[in-house]
């Protein structure tokens, strides 16, 4: 049985169930895409921070534009001259808009995880009346090819209901996973920064241009340190 033929016996409970399938795919590659913790929170940027804070070198606006990360460490820099506790509130205000965004479409995918097994159970009991209703007709004999086409849509809806909500299942799970280890990253280098700035003892510049200087570090695409050439 190929997949029209499955779709064409399930009846039109295979609609919903595919309109499920196709919404499930499309969000979990765009998670898929979306939540890389080299994208969002890649290594070294606290000490990287860090490093040009004692050169006098940070840059705000370049630091926001890196990563949600960096947008976090630059919330927290700019409330750095009120006092630790503030830097920490705002660090703690910004993560949580930062994991808010990284939890976006996740609940329609826990739905679709927990409504597509039910959608099948329901085409398995639509298919059973049916299969019932021609058996209480009392011409069940004559009637093989409706008997034939109940039992199928109960076990194809079934089936297919268990299909999209296995793997929904699964990467629900597995992004939630995500999620929390990159958190984990994103409050080790925030606390790094805060520990950093509470055993600073020099002026803290802060600028807001909209080039990154001329001899500060970024990161590589691995997450290393590379020097960044001298602009002419």
């Amino acid at each position: 049985m190929d997949m029209m033929e499955a779709l064409i016996a399930g009846g039109w409970l295979m609609l919903p169930l595919l309109g499920c399938s196709l919404l499930a795919t499309v969000i979990i590659i765009e998670r898929l895409w979306t939540l890389r913790a080299r994208r969002i929170a890649p290594r070294g940027l606290g000490q990287e921070v860090c490093t040009l804070v004692a050169r006098g070198q940070i840059n705000l606006f370049w630091l926001e534009s890196h990563s949600p990360l960096g947008g976090v460490l630059a919330a927290g820099m700019r409330n750095a001259r009120l006092g630790h506790e503030q830097v920490r509130a705002r660090l703690q205000e910004a993560g949580t808009a930062v994991i808010h965004d990284m939890e976006r479409f996740l609940s329609p995918l826990g739905t679709i995880a927990a409504i597509a097994p039910l959608i099948g159970l329901l085409g398995t009991v639509v298919g059973m009346i049916e299969v019932f209703s021609v058996i209480v007709a009392g011409d069940g004999a004559s009637r093989t090819a409706d008997l034939a086409g109940g039992i199928s849509r109960a076990l194809v809806t079934t089936a297919a209901g268990l299909t999209v909500a296995i793997p929904a299942l699964m990467f629900h799970r597995y992004f939630l996973r995500r999620i929390e280890d990159i958190t984990v990253r994103m409050e080790e280098q925030s606390s790094q920064l805060v520990e950093f700035l509470a055993h600073y003892g020099g002026d803290l510049t802060l600028a807001e241009r909209h080039e990154a200087p001329a001899e500060e570090e970024r990161l590589e695409a691995d997450g290393r340190l590379a020097p960044r050439m001298k602009r002419p």
